[in-house]
């Protein structure tokens, strides 16, 4: 059973790679998320295939799929759903709003104001949202795809810490290189003559083999010691970045790395975790959980090369 939902996995990647040229990274990112059921946050200029890769992958793995393109003027209701009164009945009836859905594009998050975003945070957090009086449910595997343009900073609302860490990965989208290009434009492959490749069922087993995997009691030390190591103040805390890190990762972090990682053994036909397996996902789960100070923003230290040099003198 484990080979057979390997290759369906494998399988909607080769297909999204017809589709999406250069944005491999994301592709997998997107994958993980779905079968960890984790929350992504994509950052890239505008026009690098985000939103196209998330519709792509929802088509692929037969999942219903909703975009909400976030704007200042947004309000909770339009997220989330609302209460409506029917003169004719004399009742109040709920209307759902897109959130209710198995993947949820959020399109610029950081447009939105505060309000917007605790809606939102609540639903990432609980997997569920509160209209009126009553708490709904959301449907399984709920995974927000969330987008964010690093240029543009007028009008818009930087998330704040907490709605970071609740975040699996943090990905970023560079430019595609030349060859890709070319095939972008050599190819028009449109989304909708894409068939699905496997379902929700699929991606239980998925979930439920990648829980399977064995971790090592060395390794699970290894993984809360790279996280703890990226705190101020602990034993362990890598003091080449004394004044450079303000605060570290949560254990969130410790959690992430730990499924993650268990996921890429999974994929490597791997019944174990290694430390490469940490090692290649440490810049997407710890960067964007690692607050810099001015001063090291000033000179130019990257968080995700921080937590990288972190992890290798632990490893």
């Amino acid at each position: 059973m484990a080979e057979d939902v390997r290759e369906s996995i494998d399988k909607v990647l080769v297909e999204a790679k017809k589709v999406i040229f250069g944005q491999d990274e994301l592709l997998d990112g997107i994958m993980a998320a779905l079968v960890c059921e984790g929350h992504l946050l994509i950052e890239g200029m505008p026009g690098l295939g985000k939103t196209m890769s998330v519709s792509t992958m929802s088509k692929l793995c037969d999942l219903s799929f909703k975009r909400i393109q976030f704007t200042p003027d947004l309000l909770p209701s339009d997220l989330i759903g609302t209460m409506i009164y029917s003169q004719k009945t004399e009742t109040f009836t709920t209307k759902f709003g897109p959130v209710f859905t198995q993947l949820l594009l959020a399109d610029e998050i950081n447009r939105s104001p505060a309000k917007v975003q605790s809606a939102l945070l609540e639903a990432m957090a609980e997997k569920q949202v509160t209209i009126g009086d009553n708490s709904h449910k959301l449907t399984s595997p709920f995974v927000v795809l969330a987008t964010q343009n690093p240029i543009e900073q007028e009008g818009t609302y930087p998330l704040p810490e907490a709605q970071m860490d609740r975040f699996m990965m943090k990905v970023f989208v560079d430019y595609p290189d030349s060859k890709a290009e070319i095939n972008i434009l050599d190819h028009s492959n449109p989304i909708s003559n894409l068939t699905p490749v496997l379902g929700t069922d699929v991606l239980i087993q998925a979930q439920e083999l990648t829980e399977s995997i064995y971790v090592d009691q060395k390794i699970k030390q290894l993984i809360v010691d790279i996280v703890n190591a990226t705190r101020p103040g602990t034993d362990i805390f890598d003091k080449r970045f004394e004044g450079v890190i303000m605060a570290g990762a949560s254990p969130r972090a410790s959690i992430w790395l730990y499924r993650i990682s268990k996921f890429l053994a999974f994929r490597e036909g791997r019944d174990f975790v290694s430390p490469e397996h940490i090692l290649k996902i440490i810049p997407d789960v710890l960067a964007h959980r690692v607050l810099l100070s001015y001063e090291a923003t000033i000179d130019n230290y990257n968080a995700r090369d921080v937590v990288l040099k972190i992890a290798q003198s632990r490893v």
